[in-house]
């Protein structure tokens, strides 16, 4: 994190941006504004259309665009992706890009074990990212808890936990490829 984030952060936390129940240290809050409408509904851009792990393209595009709310179906990045299959055996930490624009949003695991990562992943049915595997410099967590990139892809939600932040995304949101040319596909794990 820079340290303009952190200032950000520590701002808006400090200005009550945001309450403490969805928003606290290292968490940075985001405004409304993030969302405002775009060329292509909260977004500037549709999502890529080769996403990874086989992602829909067109669910990516309605959650991560046209939707403030709602998520893909809870399992999806285990029963409707190839996602488990192609991190199988994996032993260091995945990168995960935004759909619409390919910047890198999380990089997971990390304080943590694969099989920590897959099995609160599972128990809560969406990639469930912790705060220290967030890039905090284009991920903003606003008042309500919807988690958004500073580009205005709905990605999920904060929901916290005993142990903290929990941001459960949808795997749709952050299947990009790093900002890849909107026609090609990347094996980049």
């Amino acid at each position: 994190m820079n340290v303009k984030s952190l200032v950000a952060g520590l701002m808006g936390f400090l200005s009550g941006a945001n309450s403490d129940k969805y928003c606290s240290p290292p968490c940075v809050p985001g405004d409304e504004s993030i969302m405002s409408k775009k060329e292509h509904g909260t977004s500037h851009t549709p999502v890529q259309s080769n996403l990874r792990w086989s992602c829909d393209s067109k669910l990516a595009d309605r959650i991560c665009n046209f939707n403030r709310h709602y998520a893909e179906n809870s399992g999806y990045f285990e029963q409707d992706s190839t996602f488990l299959q192609e991190v199988k055996g994996l032993k260091k930490p995945l990168k995960f890009y935004d759909s619409n624009t390919g910047k890198l949003l999380y990089t997971a695991p990390i304080g943590r074990t694969w099989d920590e990562f897959l099995e609160e992943s599972h128990k809560h049915g969406w990639p469930s990212f912790r705060d220290e595997e967030v890039n905090w410099d284009l991920v903003r967590v606003l008042p309500n808890g919807e988690t958004v990139s500073v580009d205005g892809t709905h990605l999920g939600h904060n929901l916290p936990d005993k142990k903290g932040n929990r941001y459960c995304i949808n795997l749709v949101s952050v299947a990009g490829n790093p900002n890849a040319p909107r026609s090609s596909v990347s094996k980049d794990l």
